[in-house]
């Protein structure tokens, strides 16, 4: 029997479906059109109307997100945050962009002491929706300022990378992207005797895990900050609606469908420090494409189920306070890997970003904490 409307009046699970497909079209229209006329009218401060239709405009594709990020760049530097008040003195910082094996542009960055030797190498994995720019320019910053060569890339489909904005059509592909690209930078002579860290953020942890899943005996360790081992039941579709879009998922694969709390205001514990992020204007902020979160979903399960086999020298770092990524799982990561070099760092109170959106003081703790166990782990050596 085909459902009705007054059929899904009142449970939440059905409510969340009225959405999925497609029942009562014209209200839903009437409302993303006040939305979006409501969004244009609230411009970002420091930013004129030219700068403003850029960062309105369709950013689906990278050639729009290169513009936009080009165009933002200088007053993205200039933000009012602890992480781009870092310097750059002392640092060589290169960017480029590589054509990989599958023929797709990925945009690549990189910072290095300018006189001394490396310590040792980083590589960084960002999370969903993320880019290696705007914040992540302060963090790279602190910690090449503390001696490491650090690399980072955009996963294809995000930041300036070539690919459709916010979509993962495997995430398995995705991580063999990342490992092919860093490979290269590691069989350089320039870095081969080098120690290697993975570096993963929120979804980069599940990809750094997935890489170190792959290639077991490739990395000298891993710095996990709120790793996506598992999705935090709050973010995450009731079962009902879970199913549903697991079936339409096959049929609208590129579809921008599934319901999502907002990820800034679960992420960020300081409004200050949420609001500027509406500067990191190509950032995938829309509802996650379907494929996409199937994808997501399917990636924490393999690895909840995985933990066991996590052999590297690892840090995990969680906010107590995360409703994006479970901290919980954290600890079972914790706990389960066979690792007998793993540390686990709580920090109380803490929300999801705790190098973006934690109080000054907090992301001063967490960096330290970071350096210290590089500095250690580099210190022994092969």
């Amino acid at each position: 029997m085909a459902l009705t409307p007054t059929k899904l009046r009142h449970p939440p699970e059905l409510n969340e479906l009225k959405e999925v497909i497609g029942i009562q079209r014209k209200r839903k229209k009437r409302k993303e059109d006040k939305l979006l006329f409501c969004s244009m009218k609230q411009q970002l401060p420091g930013v004129d109307a030219k700068l403003q239709k850029i960062a309105d405009s369709n950013m689906d594709e990278a050639p729009a997100r290169r513009r936009a990020r080009e165009a933002f760049k200088d007053i993205q530097l200039n933000i009012d945050h602890i992480l781009f008040k870092t310097p750059c003195d002392g640092l060589k910082m290169k960017e480029s962009y590589e054509v990989n094996s599958r023929g797709i542009e990925i945009f690549c960055k990189s910072w290095l002491p300018e006189v001394s030797r490396p310590k040792a190498t980083v590589f960084f994995c960002h999370g969903y929706g993320d880019t290696c720019t705007f914040f992540f320019e302060g963090i790279a910053r602190k910690i090449a300022l503390a001696g490491y060569g650090v690399f980072a890339m955009d996963y294809p489909g995000f930041g300036l990378s070539q690919g459709l904005h916010g979509y993962i059509p495997s995430f398995d592909g995705l991580v063999d992207d990342v490992i092919e690209h860093y490979s290269k930078i590691k069989e350089n002579p320039e870095f081969h005797s080098l120690r290697t860290f993975i570096f993963g953020q929120s979804m980069g942890g599940a990809v750094a895990l997935k890489m170190h899943l792959k290639q077991p005996k490739a990395w000298d360790g891993a710095v996990l900050v709120a790793p996506m081992c598992k999705i935090a039941d709050d973010m995450v579709p009731s079962k009902l609606v879970t199913q549903m879009l697991i079936a339409m998922a096959n049929v609208f694969p590129k579809r921008k469908l599934v319901p999502q709390k907002d990820l800034a205001e679960a992420a960020f514990r300081e409004l200050k420090k949420k609001e500027q992020t509406a500067y990191n204007v190509i950032a995938y902020k829309d509802k996650p494409r379907l494929w996409t979160a199937l994808e997501m979903l399917r990636t924490t399960q393999e690895i909840d189920d995985r933990l066991e086999e996590v052999s590297l020298p690892i840090l995990i770092l969680h906010g107590e306070n995360d409703t994006v990524t479970d901290p919980s799982v954290s600890k079972a990561l914790f706990e389960k890997a066979k690792s007998s070099d793993k540390t686990l760092k709580l920090y109380k109170d803490a929300y999801h970003s705790l190098l973006e959106g934690e109080p000054d003081e907090l992301i001063n703790q967490v960096f330290g904490d970071i350096i210290s166990w590089l500095d250690d782990h580099s210190s022994k050596c092969t």
